[in-house]
């Protein structure tokens, strides 16, 4: 397992590479997360903290979800001219992504401006929330299509949340291949709880990664269907791409999500739709 199931061994390893930066060198950490500030008062090394809490050293304020899956925010850091920021990506975990970027950029002494067009021409990269536009639903409407890698409940929280601020009121759809029968078994309850968040869920079987079941630990798709009242039990990736088809209605956000063969789906959905729509 990894370090021996043993968080302070995990915290031990990060201080360990902190403290091997050189002397002229700088850690840039988001004090938004518990494990960062945890590990914070053993640090000996020049650092700059960033995130949403008030105490970090830069931080954005007035973050708002704007649309077209965009976010907005100040970036703001004592001594320093407030930067208006806008991202063409969704969610707060972007909004971090982006702090972090502009303290490398200051420690650099890049222009803030070249910061904020750089940031707001960034389009984000594949399978990271990434759009594949309105598509025909059966119903005669549109779905929107978005899918990402997230495989981990942290990753699947963030992405729920970006998708509720950037859609608010919209049903949303989730397809899902869990990744790995350890990790499964692992945060299984963490995946219960964030697939509880989505309006209709699609499972499929876990892709193995080269691993073998567990015999006996209920870590498979299945088990995960049967502890979400709103889950459907798909089972071969194969079968997704019609599943969704048939349960996208008009107005939905359907994502898919996963780290494995899942990758395909989008494209598959994408190409499914639009051979309906044009054979009608």
């Amino acid at each position: 397992a990894t370090y021996g199931h043993d968080l302070s061994r995990l915290r031990g390893a990060f201080v360990d590479f902190i403290h091997r930066l050189p002397f002229y060198g700088r850690a840039v950490l988001c004090t938004d997360d518990a494990g960062v500030r945890a590990i914070m008062p053993m640090l000996s090394r020049p650092l700059t903290s960033y995130g949403l809490d008030q105490a970090a050293d830069l931080r954005a304020v007035d973050v708002q979800a704007l649309p077209d899956c965009r976010m907005g925010f100040i970036a703001r850091q004592q001594g320093v001219a407030d930067l208006p920021v806008t991202l063409n990506l969704a969610g707060l975990h972007n909004v971090r992504n982006a702090l972090a970027a502009i303290a490398v950029a200051r420690e650099l002494n890049l222009p803030d401006l070249s910061s904020a067009r750089a940031l707001a021409g960034f389009a984000g990269v594949g399978r990271r929330f990434q759009r594949h536009g309105a598509l025909p639903a059966a119903d005669g409407g549109h779905f929107t299509l978005i899918d990402d890698y997230g495989h981990h409940p942290v990753e699947m929280a963030a992405v729920l949340a970006a998708a509720r601020a950037a859609f608010p009121g919209r049903r949303l759809v989730l397809a899902f291949q869990p990744h790995r029968y350890t990790r499964t078994r692992d945060c299984f309850d963490d995946f219960v709880a964030v697939l509880k968040g989505f309006d209709v869920v699609l499972l499929t079987e876990v892709y193995p990664a080269g691993e073998a079941p567990i015999a006996g630990a209920g870590a498979d798709g299945a088990a995960l269907a049967r502890a979400v009242p709103e889950a459907a039990f798909v089972g071969d990736v194969a079968d997704m791409p019609a599943a969704i088809l048939r349960s996208a209605r008009d107005g939905d956000v359907v994502i898919t999500m996963g780290a494995g063969s899942i990758a395909h789906t989008a494209h598959q959905v994408a190409q499914g739709a639009r051979s309906v729509e044009v054979s009608q």
